[in-house]
Formats: C-alpha cells, sequence, structure tokens
C-alpha cells in the first residue's frame, strides 16, 4: 500500500511539473510576431483632416485645409495650409476627386509623405 500511494504522489508532482512549464514556455514565434505587430510604436498612426481639394494629379492630390483644423499655433490664421496626398492602389475614394469639392482625408505618414488611406469626397 505504500508503494502504490509513492507512485501517486509522484505522479502526481511529475504532472504538476509539467503543467507549470507548459503555462511559463516562451511564445511561438507567431504569438511573439504578433505580439510585436501589436505593440510596435514606430508604426506609422493614421490622422485625419478635411478640407477643399485645390488640384488633383494622377498619383495625388492636394488639400487646403483651415487653421481651425491643422491646429498649428505659430501659422497666421488667415492663412490656409496645403497639404499633398499620395494616392496608391490601396487607397479607397469615395466619391470623385474634383477641384473644389471638399474631402475627408484618413491619411499616414510614410517616407516622408501623406498617403493617402482613404478619402471621402462631398460635394
Amino acid at each position: 500500500m505504500k508503494n502504490v500511494g509513492r507512485v501517486f504522489l509522484t505522479t502526481v508532482a511529475g504532472l504538476t511539473l509539467v503543467v507549470a512549464v507548459w503555462a511559463f514556455s516562451p511564445p511561438t514565434t507567431h504569438q511573439a510576431a504578433l505580439l510585436s505587430l501589436s505593440s510596435n510604436s514606430n508604426a506609422p498612426q493614421e490622422q485625419s483632416v478635411s478640407g477643399k481639394i485645390a488640384s488633383v494629379e494622377k498619383t495625388s492630390f492636394t488639400l487646403t485645409v483651415g487653421q481651425s483644423q491643422t491646429q498649428n499655433l505659430q501659422q497666421d490664421p488667415s492663412t490656409p495650409k496645403t497639404m499633398t496626398f499620395m494616392i496608391d492602389k490601396n487607397t479607397t475614394i469615395d466619391g470623385s476627386l474634383k477641384v473644389g469639392a471638399n474631402a475627408d482625408v484618413t491619411y499616414r505618414q510614410e517616407k516622408g509623405s501623406n498617403l493617402a488611406i482613404s478619402v471621402r469626397v462631398t460635394p
């Protein structure tokens, strides 16, 4: 009877050790990659701006943005700011890019330029 108790106790202790090691094991490569992507502080952040379309090119357009939307305290409030946005195959455009139309642009900064993610044009 003592041998059965020793075997049982040894088995329980071994299983407890296995569960503890498994619970504290390092993340797999896939889990580590997902964790680094979700906590990557270097990822470009999306920003939004609204204004009037000043010019349209094949791969870009320029938006005139009023002072109240840019929040740049050093610029003269009466001077409008222009921003140029690059368009690529992944940019979604709701409406037609026309000079004089109002647009809401969601963009991110990439390689020193503003890359439009989505554009919503209102007449």
